[in-house]
Parts: C-alpha cells; sequence; structure tokens
C-alpha cells in the first residue's frame, strides 16, 4: 500500500523515539481524520505494518493516521505506559490537525485487539481533567475485537509479560467508565474468533447500549481474529462500510 500511495508523513507526538505517528494525507482543506491503533497483544507490531486501510480512506476524503507506542515487554509491562501513549498521540491530533488541513471537529479512532482495547481505554478517557482537552475531541470509535475488562485477561497467559496489578486493571478497564463516553460506537467480532473475544465484545456493547450510549455491534460471520480487520480496507467490506458510514462518507470518490 505505500508502494501505492507513498510514504506518510512521520512526526513526532512526544520525546520518546518510539513517539511517532505516520499521518497519511488527503488532498483536502479540513478533511476528517480516522486513528487508527494497532493490535499485537500489546507487545508487537509497528505503525508501518498498518497502511492497508489508508487507500480506502484516502478515497473516502478522509486522513489516516497510525501512532506508534512502546511495545509493553520494553516498559516493565506496565501498560499505563502505552495507553498515556496512545492518548497523547491522540491529543496531538486534535492539536495540530490544521497543520496537515485536518479537521480537530472531526476525529474518529479505532483499533484492533489490543489496538481495540487501547482505542477504548481513549475513548473514555477524561480528556478535560487529564487533557485540558474538550470531553468530546472524538467523535466516533469503532472497537475491533478488543477486550474491555482486564480481569479475566488478568488470569489468561498475558499475565507472563503484563504487570495486571489492581490499579492498572481499574484504571484501562473501559466498560467501568462508560461515563466518560461521549462518541457514538461501532464495536465489532468475528463468529470464528474464540468465545473470550465473542464475549467481550458482545457484552461490552450491551452494556453501552445500557447506559444510555449510541452503539452498534456488527457480527462478522466466518471471521476470525485476523480476517476481520482486512475488511477495513474494503468501502464494501464489512468494517470499512461502517467506517465510511459513520464519518459520513458513505460515497467513495473516483
Amino acid at each position: 500500500m505505500r508502494q501505492r500511495i507513498g510514504e506518510p508523513e512521520r512526526v513526532a507526538y512526544g520525546s520518546a523515539e518510539i513517539e511517532r505517528l505516520d499521518i497519511y494525507r488527503v488532498r483536502r482543506k479540513l478533511a476528517p481524520v480516522f486513528i487508527f491503533i494497532h493490535g499485537g497483544a500489546w507487545r508487537s507490531g509497528r505503525s508501518k505494518e498498518f497502511a492497508a486501510p489508508a487507500e480506502m480512506f484516502l478515497a473516502a476524503g478522509a486522513h489516516y493516521v497510525v501512532p506508534d507506542f512502546a511495545w509493553v515487554q520494553d516498559v516493565g509491562g506496565n501498560l499505563m505506559v502505552l495507553a498515556d501513549q496512545v492518548c497523547r498521540a491522540v491529543a496531538w491530533v486534535y492539536r495540530n490537525a490544521a497543520r496537515f488541513d485536518g479537521d480537530p471537529n472531526r476525529l474518529y479512532i479505532g483499533g484492533q485487539s489490543s489496538g481495540g482495547h487501547l482505542a477504548a481505554v481513549a475513548l473514555t478517557t477524561d480528556w478535560q481533567c487529564d487533557f485540558g482537552l474538550p470531553a468530546d475531541i472524538i467523535k466516533g470509535g469503532m472497537c475491533i475485537s478488543g477486550m474491555y475488562d482486564l480481569t479475566p485477561v488478568r488470569l489468561s497467559a498475558r499475565s507472563r509479560y503484563v504487570a495486571f496489578d489492581d490499579a492498572t486493571v481499574a484504571a484501562l478497564s473501559p466498560l467501568q467508565h462508560l461515563d466518560r463516553l461521549h462518541a457514538p460506537l461501532l464495536v465489532a467480532y468475528g463468529t470464528c474468533e474464540t468465545p473470550e473475544f465473542q464475549r467481550q465484545n458482545r457484552e461490552f456493547a450491551a452494556a453501552v447500549e445500557a447506559s444510555g450510549k449510541a452503539v452498534e455491534l456488527l457480527v462478522g460471520e466466518h471471521y476470525n481474529h485476523f480476517e476481520l480487520p482486512e475488511t477495513l480496507g474494503n468501502p464494501y467490506g464489512l468494517l470499512g462500510r461502517a467506517a465510511l458510514g459513520f464519518m459520513g462518507l458513505a460515497s467513495v470518490s473516483p
């Protein structure tokens, strides 16, 4: 994809070497921005590997941004570091959108797997208290096959490299902070994913709905954990169509 559309603009959102983000720019003034938080079990993946959806978003008239952030094993197993980096990346995009012709009032976020978890953390962040920004800087969220209650994750093999203490589980379980959610959500999972991924996403969507917030549950029939995010790069795929729809970009430009 990078060969087709060119390399992104890479800028720093923080002082650490890893704190960079890739901006795939559309040639349009005040265009909406979609920020994608990559997965990888919190311990793998780099932004350049997640360029694939960029062409679809650019063709539809939106910028596509992918932040890099630390791998959890490189920061002593501390997930709080990753959550802070993702939120600071989002804050940077909001504050600097004009630098790349982005519209700060049309900022959207999505993520898959561990990136779906971190996207949900950003969506339930207290932006006013923590960053001095409006509570509703994110206008829509897409949480794909994420984890929203870390209590059972703490009991899994992930505990071998993530320091799941009580404070982390409480702070980074978006299910417990729905009062801070100000954006409509799309929550998605595939029917060929493991039962826990399916349960977490069903129950998260149900909890959001029960709290009176806007949410749509997308079920990818016959998709597994790795196949479902491939549909994000297709304007006719399950996730691509939904993402463009909630951004008001349902029609794809030629």
